[in-house]
Order: C-alpha cells, then sequence, then structure tokens
C-alpha cells in the first residue's frame, strides 16, 4: 500500500510540474520566431515536453519489484 501511494504522489507532483511547465510564462519564453533546424522554437518545445512527460510516466508506472505471487506449475 505504501509504494501505490509513493506512485500517486509522484503522478501528481508529475501533473503539477506539466502544468508549470506548459503555462504562459514559460511558454512565452519560447513563443518568438525562432527556429530550430526548420522548427518552429514553441512546437520544439511542446512536442519535447510532451515527449520527455511521458518517458517520466512510464518511468514511474513500471512495477519494481517481483510479484506478491507467483502461479503455480502443474506436477
Amino acid at each position: 500500500m505504501a509504494e501505490q501511494k509513493r506512485i500517486n504522489e509522484r503522478l501528481i507532483a508529475l501533473v503539477f510540474l506539466g502544468i508549470i511547465a506548459l503555462n504562459y510564462p514559460l511558454l512565452g519564453l519560447v513563443s518568438k520566431k525562432l527556429f530550430f533546424c526548420g522548427v518552429p522554437l514553441l512546437y520544439l518545445y511542446i512536442f519535447s515536453l510532451w515527449f520527455l512527460f511521458i518517458m517520466v510516466l512510464a518511468l514511474v508506472m513500471r512495477k519494481r519489484g517481483s510479484p506478491t505471487s507467483t502461479p503455480e506449475t502443474g506436477p
């Protein structure tokens, strides 16, 4: 149960971090007419954050350790 609570806390923190990262002050910093390899900096920022958010979410949700019960094999 403690592990589930820790995962829930990490997920909540990740959501708040995502909200802050996609809020106006930070978006205002990159919403200039700048291009990186032909891609507008704003689009690169948003899609990079999206990708990073998914990767961190996958790491948080990954189950660690062995399962509590193992299936028994027949004789």
